[in-house]
Formats: structure tokens, sequence, C-alpha cells
């Protein structure tokens, strides 16, 4: 009989150099958004986690009564000593909060987790973990629970886990209705928001302005248009997942290249003046209730005797901005003067191409005496104007 001819093979092309390029980038691509995803979920779930094992504890634990209303500042300070990043009272509070707010997250805790890491107790979400996780058969029974345990939510945990970041979850988990947190849900998963941009809507009303706009599609349209989009390959640079990954948080929150230019010349620049400053921190990270700012440069005047705290931002002024200084202000005025020290003040810089503008903050400075000091000691609103407006044309291009 004749033999069969073999099956010809298809003809390899030879890989050209811009191929080789293209490919090495996609693989690149490709590793870097799974190890972002990956290290998000492993946050997202640790923090569920703790939520779980601290209500667990509150609800069932031996010797609870023993540490009654000091046990979150005990906790705290003994896993400051373990070594345990992002492990303060005021972040375990939210790891609780997260907890009680997302039960549908139990649906992506792995069994193994489960039968190793978390409480078996008869509280309700952590028999929905035995439920989710093979250790009961009625899963379906479990899951529907869960949903309504949520009162509006309807997201799955797993989509919650792939979708947004434990940043993302912790923003949403402090809104103050169901309704409110289902919306900004939805629009920032079809979105594909960045947490900036979460904030950002937030802050501007948009839920609210949803309620009374006649026309909600083209909101949400111009609103879509406008928010910044998550890179699903620059996640990892969240601050939360920079100190899981015991990293300096600092490399996580300049908001772009142009930014950080300006103020490593404004921190120069205000160095050079020789009058009194002294740097004291760069993207100085407080935490603020259940939300983390960064101060973007922190001086303290040794003339003045304060503490400055300089915000600079690449876009058009908000009042938001100056809100969102007050409350920094604010907070340096109650945690961080020392006995002698002057209240703190604030300097707000906005940038856009035509102007800049400078505003000081003063919240609760009552004395006009050291308003009149201050404003002898600090630059004036006209010279930091002239240096941002010669930086930004030295910039050239990149502006």
């Amino acid at each position: 009989m004749p033999r069969k001819s073999a099956k010809p093979k298809a003809p390899q092309v030879a890989l050209n150099f811009a191929a080789l390029v293209e490919a090495v980038r996609q693989v690149h691509e490709h590793s870097a958004t799974a190890a972002s995803r990956a290290v998000n979920v492993s946050l997202t779930l640790r923090n569920w986690a703790i939520g779980c094992y601290i209500v667990e504890y509150e609800q069932n634990g031996a010797d609870r009564a023993e540490y009654g209303e000091g046990m979150m500042d005990r906790l705290a300070e003994a896993l400051r000593r373990c070594g345990v990043p992002a492990s303060n009272r005021q972040r375990l509070y939210a790891y609780v909060g997260f907890y009680r707010t997302y039960p549908q997250i139990a649906e992506v805790i792995p069994a193994a987790w489960a039968t190793r890491f978390l409480p078996m107790s008869r509280t309700p979400q952590t028999s929905i973990v035995r439920s989710l996780t093979g250790q009961s058969a009625d899963a379906a029974k479990a899951k529907k629970i869960v949903r309504s345990a949520t009162g509006i939510s309807r997201i799955s945990g797993q989509m919650l886990a792939d979708r947004l970041s434990y940043t993302h979850l912790e923003l949403l988990a402090g809104l103050e209705t169901p309704l409110k947190r289902a919306f900004y849900e939805i629009e920032c998963i079809r979105g594909n928001w960045s947490v900036r941009a979460l904030k950002r809507q937030i802050a501007t009303l948009y839920f609210e302005r949803s309620g009374l706009s006649t026309d909600k599609e083209k909101l949400a349209a111009m609103a879509h248009a406008v928010a910044e989009k998550e890179a699903p390959k620059l996640a990892i640079r969240d601050p939360y997942i920079f100190e899981f990954l015991g990293l300096n948080p600092q490399e996580a929150a300049a908001e772009s290249d142009v930014e950080d230019a300006l103020l490593d010349n404004l921190q120069d620049f205000l160095l050079e003046l020789g009058h009194g400053f002294c740097l004291e921190a760069r993207q100085k990270s407080i935490v603020i209730g259940r939300t983390r700012g960064f101060v973007d440069l922190v001086f303290y005047h040794r003339i003045l005797r304060c503490h400055l705290l300089i915000e600079l931002k690449v876009d058009e002024f908000r009042h938001e901005h100056l809100g969102q200084l007050n409350t920094y202000v604010t907070w340096y005025r109650k945690h961080m003067m020392a006995q002698g020290d002057s209240p703190p003040i604030g300097l707000l810089l906005c940038t856009q191409k035509d102007h800049a503008l400078v505003e000081y903050a003063v919240a609760a400075i009552d004395s006009r005496l050291f308003v009149s000091k201050y404003q002898l000691e600090l630059p004036s609103k006209e010279d930091l104007q002239r240096f941002l407006e010669e930086k930004r044309r030295e910039m050239g291009n990149e502006w």
C-alpha cells in the first residue's frame, strides 16, 4: 500500500525584531496584571479575615471580659510588636467594618483558608464561610443568605474581589447607606474607576446629582468620560498594598510625574530660602477615620514654631481641595502640636496651563497676630505663583 503522505506543516514565520519586542511586551503586561490582581485579592481576603477574627473574639472569646473597651488598643499594640503592618487601632476598626459590610467576600475564601485560618463558630457569617467552602452541601442557600445580608448589594464577592481593590472596598464600606454604596459599586466596576476617581465622584456628589438629574444616562456618560481609569498592572501602587508587602507607601502616593517633579523643585526652593524651613516628611500618610490621606510636603518652621503642610494639585482649583487641606491642618493641630508650638498652617498650590493659584489654610487659627506673622515669614503668594509658572515653562513639553 502506498504510504500516506505526511500532513504538510504550516510554514514557520521567522520572528523579526518588532515581533520579538511585542511578544516580550505582551508577556510582561500579562504577568504584571496577573501578579497585581493576585496581590489585590490576597490583601482583600487578609483584611476580611482579620475583621472576621475580631468579631468572633468579641462575641465568643474565652477571655474577652478581661479586655473590655481597651481590647482594640491592646490588640493593636500586640500586633505592632509582632511586626504586623497596617494594624493600628483605626485600621482594625476598618477591617471589622469591611467584614460586616461585605459578608459575600466569604464566597472567595479558599477552602484551605476556612479550615486553617478562620474561626469555626456559630456566628452567621462564619457559618456562611463553611457552607461556601465545601463544609456544607447547602452552598446555594448560603449564597442567598450572603446576598440578603448585604441589604441591597447584589454584586458577588468574587466580582468585588476581582474588580475592586481593598482601598476601593474600604472607601465604599464607609458610605452611610446601602443604596448609595450599591450605586458607587456598580458605577465603579462599570467605569473601571481608579481609587482617586471614586473619591472624586463621591466628593462631587455624583450619587445625589444622579438622583436629581432628569437625564441620568447623559450624566453617567459625562461622569465616566472624565473619570480616571484603573490600570491593572499599576494597581499594586495602592498604598495599602505597599504596606501589605512591607514596601514604602511613599512610592505609591505621587499622582503623576509632573506633580512629582514640581514637588522636587518646590522642596528645594523652600529649603534654599533659609528662613527656618526644616523638611519633616514627604507624602506624609495620615488616617482619619476610615480614610487615608497623603500630605505632599510637611515642613517645620523654626521661627514660627509650627508645621507647614503643602498640597500641590496639578489641576484647576476646586473647593474640595481646600477642604481636604483644612482637614489635614485640623488633624495636625489636634494630634501633632507639641507644647509651645504655634497652630499648623496649610499651603494649597493649584496649577493648570494658564494660571497658578495659591491659598493658605488657617483652620481654627483665631489669632490675627499669628496670621500677620506668618505672612512675613513665609513666601508670598506672588513669589510662589512666579515659582510655579517658571518651573512649568522649564518643563516644557512634559506639562
